[in-house]
């Protein structure tokens, strides 16, 4: 068994945050849209902080490789899927994206991770990296094969790409080839942080302003 596997195996989080009635809804397209557009505007919010997380990735990897395959992430959440989600919020009726406050599930989690990236060890970044990149891959995959409804087969398709899977399967290979002792800890906290993630969205009005990216 590979580290990432054994790290997955051991998260209670893990398979709550794949079996989420958010989930679950986006696959048979009985998801209310005040949820979803909730979770496209809290989603773009998240990827702020996540190319920030990405960038100190690629500051605090051993490895020239990662560093290079960190900073080219980094790049193409900032440059490209942030884009991407614009472009999918228009055709969701989903405007200023970055005047949105910051809701709380979504601040605890970008606060856990780069609070991770910065006082932990890399291990630790790495595995609380992994469960964002692997649980969307996993779901993009299942609804794939097994959505009953077209509703959200746009969301479903960018996740269930070849290259979204290829970029999961690196960050577990990152977490295979590393070791330390909050790995366990950083990984299920993040897995916890995506089923509040998808708590808060399924909920939809549950955002209080809040901070806003690049705020004290």
């Amino acid at each position: 068994m590979t580290r990432s596997e054994a790290l997955r195996d051991a998260a209670p989080s893990w398979q709550p945050a794949l079996t989420h009635p958010f989930v679950r809804g986006l696959g048979d397209g009985t998801l209310d849209e005040a949820a979803f557009r909730f979770y496209i505007r809290q989603d773009y919010l998240y990827l702020i902080d996540y190319g920030r997380l990405l960038a100190l990735g690629a500051a605090r990897a051993p490895r020239l490789s990662w560093m290079r395959r960190y900073a080219g992430l980094a790049h193409g959440v900032l440059e490209t899927e942030m884009a991407l989600h614009r472009e999918f919020a228009a055709r969701w009726g989903v405007a200023d994206l970055e005047d949105e406050p910051v809701a709380p599930a979504t601040s605890a989690y970008c606060n856990f991770l780069l609070r991770t990236a910065s006082l932990g060890d890399f291990a630790e970044l790495a595995a609380a990296v992994l469960p964002c990149m692997w649980t969307y891959a996993e779901i993009g995959r299942e609804l794939a094969a097994t959505a009953t409804s077209d509703r959200y087969r746009e969301w479903i398709d960018m996740y269930a790409s070849a290259e979204f899977a290829e970029l999961a399967d690196w960050a577990r290979s990152v977490v295979d080839e590393v070791d330390g002792p909050g790995m366990a800890a950083a990984f299920e906290t993040s897995c916890a942080h995506e089923v509040a993630f998808w708590e808060a969205a399924f909920n939809a009005g549950g955002a209080a302003p809040g901070r806003r990216p690049g705020a004290a």
